[in-house]
């Protein structure tokens, strides 16, 4: 990492300047923790990636770090990142909308379960709700796919400058995050699905599976679980429990949504700023 620093430090403001540290300690935060599988930890890493951003809209302020965007040789570097911030709020967006649909069906199910005082005839209600999430985790699969494409073009050897060093850093990273928050959302089917990765994604993928006190920590799977076991049964404790965890559901979807959104807001300030760089 000196080295890595060193390098850096050559075209950044100052070896010294407390951002160019910021930038790096959140950096290796998050490397840390990127196999969060629990809400409680990828809410965390959400908000260390919005505190990273906020860093680079920083740097990005700095005349130093504007002339070595705006030159000509780095014209083709600082493209492939527009293209990939372009597609990671495409992903963003993707992980909205899932957790959005999965809201509306959530609160739908609710909302019936309390009208309704016993269990009989809930069944294609149930149901209903199961094939929702399903629609939602097949675009989770494609969304997944397209960080994987991000990440591919990201791995391509070249000469960088510092600066489109650490911006590659931020979205890799970025990458990383929102990568564990879709296969929360959906749970490992999609996660599995989309396991095509390389080696190192696939050892990434390995240590997050969930034990059992992390499945009952995504209420995502427990609510799917309730609802599954609520259509077996047909039993009024078993409604109650699927209540219960649509509940806990909904909390989740409420924290993830607001991450999300900062981060967008975040990640649309960060790409306009570079584009008006590179078109002074």
């Amino acid at each position: 990492m000196a080295a890595s620093y060193h390098a850096r430090s050559n075209s950044l403001p100052s070896r010294q300047h407390p951002i160019v540290s910021q930038i790096d300690e959140n950096l290796n935060r998050l490397r840390a923790s990127q196999s969060a599988s629990t809400s409680s930890l990828i809410g965390h890493n959400l908000s260390g990636l919005q505190d990273l951003h906020e860093c680079v809209d920083v740097l990005l302020q700095f005349p130093l770090t504007q002339q070595a965007l705006a030159q000509e040789k780095q014209r083709e570097m600082v493209e492939e990142l527009l293209d990939g911030s372009l597609m990671l709020l495409d992903v963003c967006t993707t992980a909205k909308d899932a957790l959005l649909q999965t809201k509306e069906c959530t609160q739908e199910l609710q909302s019936i379960l309390r009208r309704r005082r016993g269990a009989e005839g809930l069944a294609n209600e149930l149901r209903k709700y199961l094939t929702s999430r399903k629609a939602m985790k097949k675009a989770i699969c494609k969304a997944l796919k397209n960080l994987k494409h991000i990440q591919n073009k990201l791995s391509t050897p070249g000469e960088n400058g510092a600066v489109i060093s650490v911006l590659r850093d931020v979205e890799a990273v970025t990458i990383s995050v929102l990568e564990s928050v879709l296969s929360f959302i959906s749970g490992p089917e999609a996660e599995s699905k989309s396991s095509r990765w390389s080696l190192v994604l696939k050892l990434m993928h390995q240590k997050k599976v969930m034990c059992e006190e992390e499945q009952k920590a995504n209420k995502f799977l427990t609510a799917e679980a309730a609802v599954r076991s609520c259509i077996k049964s047909e039993n009024m404790k078993h409604v109650e429990n699927v209540q219960k965890e649509l509940q806990s559901s909904e909390l989740s979807i409420q924290d993830l949504e607001e991450g999300l959104e900062t981060l967008s807001r975040h990640m649309i300030k960060t790409r306009v700023t570079v584009l008006n760089i590179i078109s002074c």
